[in-house]
């Protein structure tokens, strides 16, 4: 017998669901581990300040762990622009798959800005080209 439409909807749902379940198991794996080598770098820093006398800062383990994030966010765009030879950012985010994705459309945003303003992409005919 044939599937309704009801039931496939239902059935797409629940396997959609399963899919993002497990996605979301795999980030809270992620950011545990990531949390673990942020203490470990943290007490490296504190070992290392120890031995030298000078003062740990904050900010040290905070801009080792953030930097290869916003590092890689900028190369996924830079990516992106290349092969695009030339795209909107609407044409980004759709490329990217983050067209509706409010938090993930402020970042390619404010990734965009930050390699406008680093001279690593130009702007012509509201379209972003690499420079």
């Amino acid at each position: 017998m044939a599937e309704t439409m009801p039931e496939f909807i239902t059935r797409e749902r629940e396997r959609l669901h399963s899919e993002r379940d497990a996605i979301f198991t795999q980030q809270q794996e992620l950011e545990t581990k990531l949390g673990a080598i942020n203490r470990e770098l943290a007490a490296i820093d504190a070992y290392e300040a120890a031995k030298t006398g000078k003062q740990l800062s904050a900010k040290t383990t905070t801009r080792r762990a953030s930097k290869g994030r916003k590092g890689s966010k900028r190369e996924e765009l830079l990516g992106v622009i290349r092969a695009g030879d030339g795209l909107t950012r609407g044409e980004i985010l759709e490329k990217m798959g983050l067209k509706g994705n409010k938090s993930g459309e402020m970042s390619v945003s404010n990734a965009l800005t930050a390699l406008t303003k680093g001279n690593q992409v130009i702007r012509r005919d509201g379209k972003y080209i690499t420079a």
